[in-house]
C-alpha cells in the first residue's frame, strides 16, 4: 500500500499549508513530531509528495498576462515529443506543461510581463521549430483558482 490513513491526514495537512512545522503537522494527525518527519521523508522519498512549492502571485511579480496555450506537433514521434517535452522544461515562461489527448498535443500554461513579450516568445518558442503544426493561445482574464491541492482518498483500514 503506497500510503495509510495517517499518512492521507499527512498529505491533506500539507497541500493545504505545507509551511507547517513537523510538530504541529503530527499534532494534527495524531503523531509525535518524530513519527511525522519519519513519514513526511518516506512520502517523499517514494514520490507521493513531488515537491513543497509556493504559489506566487502573477500579479505581484510583474508577470500580469497569463495564457493557456494549445499546440500541436507536426508529427507525432517519439523523438518529436521528446525533444518539446525538453523545449517546455527549459522555458522559464512555461509554468506548467502537460502532454495530452485530443485536439492538441500539449496545454501549455505561460506567464508573460506583456502580450509584446508573449509574441516575442512565440517567434522563438513556435515559429522557430519546424516540428510545430500550429497553436491556440487562450487569454487568462482572471486567475479564479491557483493551486496543485488534489483529493485524497483515506484508504480502508486493514
Amino acid at each position: 500500500m503506497p500510503y495509510d490513513r495517517i499518512d492521507a491526514q499527512i498529505l491533506k495537512i500539507v497541500q493545504k499549508n505545507n509551511r507547517l512545522t513537523s510538530g504541529m503537522i503530527g499534532e494534527l494527525a495524531g503523531l509525535s513530531a518524530t513519527a511525522c518527519q519519519r513519514r513526511l521523508n518516506r512520502l517523499r522519498s517514494e514520490g507521493i509528495i513531488e515537491a513543497d512549492v509556493s504559489v506566487v502571485s502573477t500579479k505581484a511579480i510583474g508577470r500580469p498576462v497569463q495564457m493557456l496555450v494549445l499546440v500541436s506537433l507536426e508529427r507525432e514521434r517519439l523523438e518529436v515529443i521528446d525533444n518539446f517535452k525538453k523545449a517546455i522544461k527549459s522555458s522559464a515562461e512555461v509554468v506548467s506543461g502537460f502532454y495530452v489527448t485530443g485536439d492538441a498535443d500539449f496545454v501549455l500554461y505561460i506567464t508573460t510581463r506583456s502580450m509584446e513579450e508573449y509574441e516575442q516568445f512565440t517567434r522563438r518558442f513556435f515559429y522557430d521549430k519546424p516540428d510545430i503544426k500550429g497553436f491556440k493561445t487562450i487569454v487568462i482574464m482572471d486567475r479564479a483558482k491557483a493551486g496543485f491541492a488534489i483529493p485524497i482518498e483515506i484508504p480502508p483500514e486493514a
